[in-house]
């Protein structure tokens, strides 16, 4: 009986440091869908910091109703690929690009983003390269997207047809606005009725780096022996920027 406890009380520890190491410092998430092409595809796995923006109940497992708000609140920067809980429900983790910080006006233009106004910087690339959309491939054009804080990150618009304008997006006080890098592939805070703008309180931690990357296509996480085809070497251990 005594070495059943004994094991027993092991086990609570263990787990009990797993949730404090998920809730206060890393958690790893897994991509599944093809909105944050071509810098997260879908198969990769990554760690994301938790005490990069502070704490609120979303950093907590099941979101409990401990305090509202945040604590030891740091401001994120335009540019960082974060994982926030969606508005809709407050529970969905979504992953984004924060483009608008509060106050912030945004618009696309004829296909170009705008940010106060000001159109913001791409670099063209390469066009029909085939980017996952869904089940579906779309041919796009690639461009570097450099914001006015110097972050750069490669973006893909569809070659066929894109949001070519929007109406302006005016982001409230302690919100923040995100958009896929898969331009026409994200569901994301241009659509204001499942997304829209994100509260500061949603937001769960910052993305950092890929630790397991593998092509669903080729075999699942779980079946190593088909690892060979599916894992991507060339993505492990890649910082997310």
């Amino acid at each position: 009986m005594n070495k059943f406890f004994n094991n027993l009380s092991t086990l609570l520890i263990a787990l009990f440091i797993a949730i404090l190491i998920r809730s206060f410092f890393f958690q790893p998430f897994y991509i599944p869908s093809s909105s944050m092409e071509p810098n997260l595809l879908v198969g990769d796995r990554l760690f994301v910091t938790k005490y990069s923006y502070g704490y609120s109940k979303h950093s907590f497992p099941f979101s409990p109703k401990i305090f509202s708000g945040r604590i030891l609140f740091s401001k994120p920067e335009a540019g960082d690929v974060i994982v926030f809980k969606t508005p809709a429900d407050n529970r969905t983790d979504y992953i984004k690009r924060l483009v608008g910080l509060p106050g912030d006006k945004i618009q696309i233009k004829n296909g170009d983003l705008f940010l106060n106004d000001l159109i913001v910087n791409k670099e063209y690339l390469e066009t029909t390269k085939d980017i996952n959309c869904g089940k579906q491939i779309i041919k796009t054009k690639t461009f570097m997207e450099t914001l006015p804080n110097g972050v750069s990150y490669k973006v893909v618009y569809s070659s066929e047809g894109t949001m070519l304008n929007t109406d302006p997006y005016i982001v409230p006080n302690k919100h923040y606005f995100f958009m896929g890098d898969n331009r026409d592939c994200s569901k994301d805070s241009r659509f204001l009725s499942s997304v829209g703008y994100v509260n500061s309180k949603n937001l769960v931690g910052r993305a950092e780096i890929i630790f397991f990357s593998n092509d669903k296509n080729e075999g699942s996480f779980f079946k190593f022996w088909k690892w060979g085809k599916s894992l991507r070497f060339n993505r492990i251990l890649k910082k997310i920027k």
